[in-house]
């Protein structure tokens, strides 16, 4: 039996009213919220205690999010978005046109929209784990008559990549901007490359994305600990989203934001330090939190630009193509595939 998706269909007028534009959204997210919670409460109740990064992404963590991009100390975002506005006809040139566009961790699609006038995509899918994100961004697409065909799919990617509900046997760009693949560790780095790769079946398909640079400690610390304070507010809310899934009594007050670069692990790391000593009720258990004690709640991995090449390589693609800043800060890879697939 074939697995059971939900696809929602969406009629938008276009500017001028003469026509409609029509997409397709396709849900196989399978979330159990007791296993969610139940992973929540495991991770806290832990010795080295945690909390998945999954949980900053509240409405105030989303808004902080997007704040946090804007601090001067915070330079991938705009770092990324310079290399390619820079470089786009140049990285266009190399991938090519008309290909089927598939956008991983989709959001509003600002940064893909940026590429239809250059790569010419025969077909926009938009792939995130918020049903809501995906169709506002396919409803504000397909109101421009310019925008090609659109998709959605709604699904959790983290674990494992399935776009084959949505995707269309045809040459495929994969697009992962935003150095997401940082929060993975690099073992699971390289299988969700190794899953991607699995995905370009057609000759002249690929992958491009953004990848952090390793750099000096200071820039990196600075960027993950503005003076504005608004990374901590970010990291911090996370308890406060925490009480309210799980019926936890943090109090914000007790707690200070520490994120760092580890250069030994390459990495950042952001944790939850307690001021002093604190005992929390996670349902019926009180965990216990001694002076110093920290919850780690993301890490952000920093790759070399040979070391990231080595892993796309050994992840199956061919000939990484590279284009990084003036102050090589931030990498950006287009990496195909042979022509023999």
């Amino acid at each position: 039996m074939a697995p059971h998706h939900l696809i929602t269909s969406h009629r938008v007028a276009t500017p001028d009213d003469a026509s409609e534009r029509t997409f397709s959204i396709t849900n196989t997210l399978k979330l159990d919220a007791k296993a969610e919670l139940d992973a929540l409460e495991r991770g806290l109740l832990a010795p080295a205690a945690s909390i998945a990064p999954k949980f900053f992404y509240d409405a105030l963590g989303s808004t902080l999010y997007n704040a946090i991009v804007l601090t001067p100390e915070y330079y991938p975002t705009r770092t990324e978005a310079a290399i390619f506005e820079k470089f786009r006809n140049e990285i266009a040139s190399v991938i090519g046109t008309g290909k089927q566009f598939i956008d991983l961790g989709s959001g509003d699609s600002v940064k893909a929209e940026k590429w239809f006038a250059s790569l010419k995509p025969s077909r926009y899918v938009a792939v995130d784990i918020s049903e809501s994100a995906a169709r506002e961004a396919l409803a504000r697409l397909a109101g421009n008559v310019d925008a090609p065909e659109l998709a959605g799919l709604i699904t959790d990617f983290s674990s494992v990549l399935d776009v084959t509900p949505v995707a269309q046997p045809a040459a495929t760009l994969f697009f992962y901007p935003g150095s997401s693949i940082g929060n993975f560790m690099p073992d699971e780095a390289l299988w969700f490359l190794k899953q991607i790769r699995a995905h370009c079946t057609l000759p002249g398909s690929g992958l491009l994305i953004g990848i952090d640079a390793k750099k000096d400690s200071a820039r990196l610390d600075a960027a993950y600990d503005d003076a504005l304070g608004v990374t901590s507010a970010f990291n911090l809310n996370t308890l406060m989203n925490v009480n309210r899934l799980l019926g936890t009594n943090f109090d914000v007050r007790n707690w200070q934001h520490r994120g760092f670069y580890n250069a030994a692990m390459g990495r950042i790391e952001m944790h939850l330090e307690a001021h002093s000593a604190v005992q929390v009720k996670v349902r019926g258990a009180v965990r216990a939190f001694a002076p110093g004690e920290r919850i780690h709640t993301e890490n952000s991995y920093k790759y070399a630009p040979e070391q990231f090449r080595a892993l796309l390589v050994e992840a199956g693609f061919t000939e990484p193509k590279l284009w990084q800043d003036e102050g090589k800060d931030f990498n950006v890879f287009y990496a195909g595939i042979s022509s023999v697939g």
